[in-house]
């Protein structure tokens, strides 16, 4: 079972949709709604966290549930669940000089992982005014992809290879490859 945390975001049914089409059972919680315990009881395979507004302190348990499974079960944040990942890593979080909201940029990446078999750069949306400061990025994540002018579109941590974050949206109609992106994150295992 898959389990999307809400950050009240009008995209996130999107994901579910994508998700659901790809053939996986689904749980999806309100990032207020949930408790740590639960999280625990549902057993999920894979845990999404969804794009929301405000910045990562505001996202309600999506800090918490990157502090207590990032060892344990795959995790993806998307946009403010990348974020979220950058934050509790120890990142700073700063404002765009231009927010991007709707804007379609080209996506430089490593490769592999979750970019594994990506046509390089692709297309994607971006919605966001905050990103993970690429001056101050801490030693444990590592940048796996970005854009033409050096912002972070995505990072995974290095010793907790299965949390990843990704600044733009897959689940949007104009992002190439987003439903691939989502596929390689489930396919992949537990540590």
């Amino acid at each position: 079972m898959i389990l999307i945390i809400d950050n009240y975001d009008s995209f996130t049914h999107n994901l579910v949709q994508y998700v659901g089409e790809l053939g996986y059972r689904i749980k999806i919680a309100r990032n207020d709604k949930l408790s740590i315990e639960e999280i625990f009881q549902f057993q999920p395979s894979h845990i999404i966290i969804s794009p929301g507004p405000g910045n990562p302190k505001a996202s309600g348990i999506s800090l918490d549930v990157i502090k207590h499974f990032s060892y344990k079960i795959p995790i993806l944040g998307v946009c403010l669940g990348h974020q979220g990942i950058g934050y509790i890593y120890g990142g700073k979080i700063k404002k765009l000089n231009q927010p991007m909201h709707g804007k379609i940029s080209k996506i430089y990446h490593n490769g592999e992982d979750i970019f594994h078999k990506l046509p390089n750069p692709f297309l994607a949306t971006r919605y966001h005014s905050l990103v993970i400061d690429n001056n101050n990025l801490p030693n444990e994540l590592k940048v796996t992809a970005k854009t033409e002018d050096g912002i972070i579109m995505a990072c995974q941590h290095r010793q907790y290879t299965m949390v990843r974050g990704i600044q733009f949206h897959p689940e949007s109609l104009w992002t190439e490859y987003g439903k691939t992106i989502i596929q390689n994150f489930l396919l992949s295992n537990h540590h």
